[in-house]
């Protein structure tokens, strides 16, 4: 019994991380144009670090990792007695680690955002959009 509700508790936090994973189509689109001084000014990509690579052709690729190790623990604590406390002297803990990730891979040529496709355990909204500064080029001077 200890080990279905073990497994029962691990589909649950699974749906629950990727229920939370949402990712709108309208906060994708807000970079497309985007001169690419936003993308290197922008508050959130600056606190994740960022690795790229250039295609023949010309395009950089970006990618900023938003990543956190998740540790989880399970435990058996055995059979009941009669009397209905727990017998503790079979109880045994599992615990699994692993890696929760979201890829924020960017697309530019030419000086500017061509697309922005985020992979993996990804969230967005409007934090994650150029900033008002940016989406409206300044002329020189200002």
């Amino acid at each position: 019994m200890s080990i279905f509700k073990s497994v029962a508790s691990a589909a649950l936090v699974a749906g629950f991380v990727s229920g939370c994973a949402t990712v709108r189509q309208q906060d994708l689109d807000a970079w497309v144009g985007a001169p690419v001084e936003a993308l290197d000014a922008h508050p959130l990509f600056l606190t994740m670090p960022v690795y790229r690579a250039q295609t023949a052709s010309g395009v950089e690729t970006r990618n900023y990792v938003n990543s956190r190790e998740v540790e989880q623990c399970f435990t058996s604590h055995g059979a009941r007695r009669g009397d209905g406390k727990y017998v503790s002297h079979t109880a045994f803990t599992t615990c699994s680690e692993s890696s929760v990730a979201c890829n924020n891979l960017f697309y530019i040529q030419g000086g500017k955002v061509i697309r922005y496709v985020p992979t993996g355990a990804c969230y967005t909204d409007d934090s994650v959009r150029p900033n008002i500064g940016y989406l409206t080029p300044k002329p020189v001077g200002q």
